[in-house]
């Protein structure tokens, strides 16, 4: 019995070692091309490492760095980035907290509508909502995280509201005796207590909100406003030549970020699934 675990454990091991393989080699391809000339990746020098001839350094990098209108695509991508984040988080898991709290018709249909909000396809919306946020003025980075907390509140609350399920009621009732109102018990009680599923809806939220490409290029006004997912794509020189190398370092310079935020936290988001799943 305990040879049959074994050898199940180490093909499942080596399945998931390929799949990390595969989905790690385009990154690895990134990395590579990014330390190259640009002649050399328009070859079929493209999947060769980089040697004598083709090796500039940071070259590129310090291209993209220098190029014109990166620094304020970072800008508006952190801004997009943090104030949706933190409207997603404050607003669904009050919402969760909301549903699971009061028992009723109301809690039970909003509950079934964010549910059914995850499984909407955007291209459903994507037209309708760009003529709507030119009305309402959400045109900007400033205001496109309320667009974002539209999206981003399904996942958030059904992630919120499975473990808010295992929070004792008697924890909450203790705080209203000692003369706490319902925003305080929320943000001095029940927030703290929920930090593992908080920890994991704002890793999930922010790869979504940095890496996202489609909906800023839908609502943004692309002539004031670019995020770095936008701006790769008009990565181009003179007379409408792409750049390669410095879009390969840009490139970069975006997904390592993510990339390291989720290989540090992954535990975090693991622990906040499962308890959501199983508690819940």
């Amino acid at each position: 019995m305990k040879t049959r675990e074994n050898l199940a454990r180490k093909i499942v091991f080596v399945v998931l070692f390929i799949l990390a393989l595969a989905w790690g080699y385009p990154v690895f391809m990134i990395l590579i091309n990014s330390l190259k000339g640009d002649t050399f990746i328009s070859t079929n020098s493209v999947f060769e490492l980089p040697n004598s001839g083709s090796f500039v350094g940071l070259k590129n990098y310090t291209n993209a760095l220098g190029s014109k209108g990166f620094a304020a695509a970072f800008g508006y991508s952190l801004i997009i980035t943090v104030t949706s984040d933190v409207l997603i988080l404050i607003c669904t898991s009050m919402c969760a907290w909301y549903i699971t709290r009061v028992k009723g018709v109301l809690s039970k249909l909003c509950y079934a509508l964010f549910v059914f909000s995850m499984v909407v396809p955007f291209q459903m919306l994507m037209f309708t909502l760009s003529s709507t946020a030119d009305r309402l003025d959400l045109d900007t980075p400033f205001n496109i995280c309320i667009i974002y907390l539209g999206f981003g509140a399904g996942l958030a609350v059904f992630m919120f509201t499975g473990f808010m399920k295992s929070i004792p009621l008697e924890i909450e009732e203790a705080a209203m005796i000692d003369g706490c109102n319902p925003l305080q018990t929320f943000f001095q009680i029940v927030l703290p207590i929920l930090k593992p599923t908080l920890i994991s809806v704002a890793i999930l939220e922010t790869m979504w909100l940095w890496n996202d490409y489609l909906l800023p290029y839908l609502v943004l006004d692309r002539k004031k406003y670019m995020t770095i997912p936008i701006l790769i794509q008009y990565f181009r020189g003179s007379y409408g030549h792409v750049e390669m190398g410095p879009m390969m370092a840009c490139i970069m310079m975006t997904v390592l970020p993510i990339i390291i935020l989720y290989i540090c936290l992954q535990k975090y988001i693991i622990k906040g699934v499962i308890a959501g799943a199983v508690k819940g």
